[in-house]
């Protein structure tokens, strides 16, 4: 059976720029140093599930079925994440692009004060017996950089990342744990990933990173075909900021990766008639369009930039449903397309500063 489908697709491993240099990490933190502007990717194979990740066989007779009618499945969140960080502020953007017929939307959620990220994959989990379903994005316990659960030994990535990413691996390893039939997946296939957009410590800026989560499998050969299913500490791509004297413009992601069409920045490079046809009929667009361009995303107007996204998304989308907000260090996310459903709130961290941002919209007065 297959997990998600089958297709091509192609991963860039851990590369941390903060520093002034390039490092690749593996999942187990073993770290090769490329020079400026070398890439690395290797193509794999996702798989597409239809309906829902579907964990073991069908049972043949009745006590096969009460054997298994409790396994736990997972609902795939599929789509796009767009994100263009402009002048004084980032503005971000989710397309729901189903994988399957009863796929849930990528949803948005606080990560700690100065992140947020967009979640793509099996972000939802549910037992069979339990009409309620175990959502990643929601009771998610903030943990603060300096947590010493979570400190790493040297080259395993910067702390603030690797303690977000176990933070999350923790929620998914007993659930995860579940899984005792064997599954057809390669290693390098993510089951889980999340977008996770905001503000470097240390007045670095604004930095996007893909955090991607992997299973591996083991048969127990004392219980015949029974097989014990792990979940991989998270890899890291950075995505924005690119390498020194890089172009910046605007950065996107997708799940599965290999989704057609050509990405945002592609239509604007290519001179796409819509866009032109956008910057044509409006001055300030086209001075973002020039912005673009020219590989200076960040000179772009804060306003302007939003407004320019706001416009072009429905000709991207298409009929598919979006997402669209703007997120500042100090000021938070606010929402120029809100989510259908509403954000719940967070467990609140006692080391949070008041002036956090937060996805929560104010009270009405």
């Amino acid at each position: 059976m297959c997990l998600y489908g089958s297709c091509g697709v192609k991963l860039l491993p851990k590369h941390f720029l903060r520093g002034g240099f390039l490092r690749v990490a593996d999942a187990r933190g073993q770290t090769e140093s490329l020079s400026p502007g070398t890439t690395w990717a290797r193509p794999i194979t996702l798989v597409l599930l239809s309906v829902i990740l579907v964990l073991g066989a069908f049972p043949s007779d009745a006590s096969a079925q009460g054997q298994h009618e409790d396994e736990i499945v997972a609902n795939l969140a599929g789509g796009r994440a767009i994100v263009h960080v402009a002048k004084d502020v980032i503005i971000f953007a989710a397309i729901d692009q189903p994988v399957e017929r009863n796929s849930i939307p990528p949803r948005v959620m606080d990560i700690d004060a100065t992140h947020i990220g967009i979640l793509f994959g099996a972000s939802e989990w549910r037992i069979p017996a339990d009409p309620k379903p175990f959502r990643l994005d929601r009771n998610f316990q903030r943990v603060g950089r300096g947590d010493p659960r979570y400190q790493t030994a040297p080259g395993e990535g910067d702390t603030d990342l690797e303690t977000i990413g176990i933070a999350f691996l923790e929620k998914l390893r007993p659930l995860v744990a579940q899984l005792h039939h064997k599954l057809e997946f390669s290693p390098e296939e993510p089951i889980f990933q999340i977008v996770m957009i905001g503000y470097a410590p240390n007045d670095y800026g604004p930095e996007v990173w893909v955090m991607e989560f992997r299973m591996e499998q083991e048969q127990i050969a004392t219980r015949g075909d029974y097989w014990q299913t792990r979940v991989q500490r998270p890899r890291f791509t950075q995505l924005y900021p690119p390498e020194k004297r890089a172009p910046r413009t605007i950065v996107e992601s997708r799940f599965p990766p290999d989704a057609k069409g050509r990405t945002l920045t592609e239509l604007i490079q290519g001179n796409d008639p819509h866009i032109t046809h956008l910057g044509s009929g409006e001055p300030r667009f086209a001075k973002v369009i020039d912005n673009l361009r020219g590989g200076q995303a960040q000179k772009a107007a804060a306003v302007d930039s939003a407004d320019f996204l706001r416009a072009v998304l429905p000709l991207i989308a298409g009929d598919a449903k979006f997402v669209l907000g703007t997120f500042e260090e100090r000021r938070g996310v606010e929402w120029m397309v809100p989510p259908e459903e509403p954000v719940e709130k967070e467990q609140e961290d006692k080391n949070r500063p008041p002036d956090a941002p937060t996805l929560r919209r104010p009270p009405k007065p």
